[in-house]
C-alpha cells in the first residue's frame, strides 16, 4: 500500500475508520464486518477495498504495539493513523488532505516516539494469557519467531481437484494467464500463488479444477487417506473445503457424509460439490454430536475426520482478530466440546477403521491433551504415525506420531492432527 505516492482521500480514511471501529468492538468476526461493509458500499473500487481490508487487518495484527505508541485509549482513527505512519511508513504529505489540523502535529510527534520496557506480550503482539500458555512449550526466542510469522498476511493456496486435472496442467494454465504460481512444498495437491489475484471468475475455478484451501488443511485430508468405495464421515464439515478433497480422493465413489450443526455453512457445500463434479457427498445438518442421524452410522464408517471447533489460533495470519476475541474461558469451553465431539465421532468408526482428530489451534490443551484423554478412556483405539501415513501419500514432511504445523516452520496455517485406529473386533 505504501508504494503509491498519491494522497489518501478523506472519504477512504473515514470508511476505514468506520470499519475498524466496528471490528474493534469484537462483537463479530472481522471478515464478516468487512464483507457486510463492502456489500453496503458497492461503489467502492477494488484498490480502495484492498486499502480498507489490509489496513484493518494490519491494525488487528499489531494492536498492542500501536496502543503503546498511540496510547491505550487511542481511538480507532488514532490507531489507524499511527499504523499508516509507523507501520506503513506513509508520509504526512500523503495524509495531508485527510488530516485535521491538530492531527498533523500529533502525528509528527508519533513519528519519532520510542517505546521502552516492552513486555513479551507486547513484543509478540499477543494477549498475555496466550503468551503464558505458549512460553513454557516454546521458550522466548521460538515464541517471538512464531509471533512474527503470525503477524504476516497468509499466502493464497489452491488445491487441485484430481477428478478434473493435475497440478502440472493447472500451473501451466495459470502461467499462460500471467498468474505467477508454484507447487506447494508439502501437499502434492497444492499450488501457491505469488500474489492474491481474484480467481472467482477464472476458468480453472469455474470448472472446478481448483479450490482455495490452505496447504496445511490439505494435509488433514491426506492423513485420513480415504479409499475408493469406502464410507467416510467429515464430522464437522463447515462449508466443506476438506469434504471436497476427500470426495476427490475417493474418486467420487462410496458414500461421504458431511455433518455440521450449521445449515447456513453446509448450504455452501452443495454448489461447490456440483462444481467439483462430486456426486458421492451427502450433507447432513445435525443438532449436535448426539443426533439420531449420527447414531445410525455407529460402527459403520471406514474413516472419520473430526476437524473440531477450536480457538483458531493457528489461523491468526488470516484471522488476526481471534487473538483478541478468545480468552482462557472460551478455550476451556472449547476443550470440553472437543472431547465430547471426539467421543461421539469415535462411535461411528468400524473395527480396523481410522479416526483423525484435527484442529487449527496451537494450544496443547486443545490438541495433544484432548487426544491423550480420549485414548485413556478408549483403549480400543491406538495411535498411528502421522509421518508414516503422510509418507505413503507422497508428503515428504518430517513429522513423528502427530502432525503439528506452524506458520514459521511450514509457511502454512497452524494445524494439529492425530490419526487413531480402532482395533479389529
Amino acid at each position: 500500500m505504501s508504494g503509491s505516492q498519491e494522497t489518501l482521500s478523506r472519504a477512504v480514511l473515514d470508511q476505514t475508520v468506520q470499519v475498524l471501529g466496528s471490528v474493534l468492538s469484537f462483537r463479530h468476526p472481522a471478515d464478516g464486518v468487512l464483507s457486510k461493509h463492502f456489500r453496503e458500499h458497492k461503489r467502492l473500487g477494488q484498490r480502495d477495498r484492498a486499502f480498507v481490508a489490509e489496513s484493518v487487518y494490519s491494525v488487528l495484527r499489531r494492536l498492542r504495539w500501536l496502543r503503546r505508541l498511540a496510547g491505550f485509549h487511542a481511538t480507532p482513527r488514532e490507531l489507524l493513523l499511527t499504523w499508516l505512519v509507523r507501520g506503513e511508513g506513509m508520509s504526512l504529505r500523503r495524509l495531508h488532505e485527510a488530516l485535521k489540523p491538530a492531527e498533523r502535529e500529533w502525528l509528527a510527534e508519533i513519528k519519532g516516539r520510542r517505546i521502552d520496557n516492552e513486555s513479551l506480550g507486547e513484543r509478540c503482539d499477543l494477549p498475555d494469557w496466550l503468551v503464558e500458555r505458549l512460553l513454557p512449550e516454546l521458550g522466548e526466542e521460538a515464541l517471538l519467531t512464531l509471533a512474527r510469522s503470525l503477524n504476516q498476511p497468509a499466502p493464497l493456496d489452491l488445491r487441485v481437484n484430481t477428478l478434473k486435472g493435475d497440478r502440472d496442467a493447472v500451473l501451466a494454465a495459470l502461467a499462460a494467464d500471467g498468474i505467477a504460481a508454484r507447487p506447494g512444498p508439502w501437499s502434492p495437491l497444492a499450488v501457491r500463488l505469488d500474489g492474491k489475484p481474484s480467481l472467482a471468475r477464472h476458468p480453472l475455478f469455474l470448472d472446478g479444477q481448483v479450490e482455495v484451501q490452505d496447504e496445511g488443511s490439505q494435509l488433514l485430508g491426506l492423513m485420513l487417506a480415504p479409499k475408493r468405495g469406502e464410507m467416510v464421515v467429515d464430522f464437522c464439515a463447515g462449508a466443506g473445503g476438506k469434504t471436497l478433497q476427500l470426495g476427490a480422493m475417493m474418486k467420487n465413489t462410496g458414500r461421504l457424509y458431511a455433518f455440521d450443526v450449521s445449515d447456513k455453512r453446509l448450504s455452501r457445500l452443495k454448489p461447490r460439490a456440483a462444481r467439483a463434479g462430486l456426486s458421492n457427498v451427502h450433507p447432513v445438518v445435525i443438532s449436535g454430536e448426539n443426533d439420531a442421524r449420527v447414531k445410525r452410522l455407529a460402527g459403520k464408517a471406514d474413516r472419520v475426520l473430526v476437524d473440531a471447533p477450536c480457538s483458531g489460533l493457528g489461523t491468526l495470519r488470516r484471522n488476526p482478530d481471534l487473538k483478541w476475541r478468545q480468552s482462557p474461558e472460551s478455550v476451556a469451553e472449547l476443550c470440553a466440546k472437543q472431547a465430547a465431539i471426539l467421543a461421539a465421532a469415535a462411535r461411528l468408526v468400524k473395527p480396523g477403521g481410522r479416526l483423525v482428530y484435527a484442529t487449527c489451534s496451537l494450544l496443547g490443551e486443545e490438541n495433544g491433551a484432548v487426544v491423550e484423554a480420549f485414548l485413556a478412556a478408549h483403549p480400543e483405539f491406538q495411535a498411528l504415525s502421522a509421518g508414516e501415513i503422510l509418507s505413503t501419500q507422497g508428503v515428504g514432511l518430517d513429522v513423528g506420531e502427530r502432525l503439528a504445523l506452524r506458520p514459521d516452520q511450514h509457511d502454512c496455517d497452524g494445524f494439529f492432527a492425530a490419526a487413531l485406529q480402532r482395533g479389529a473386533a
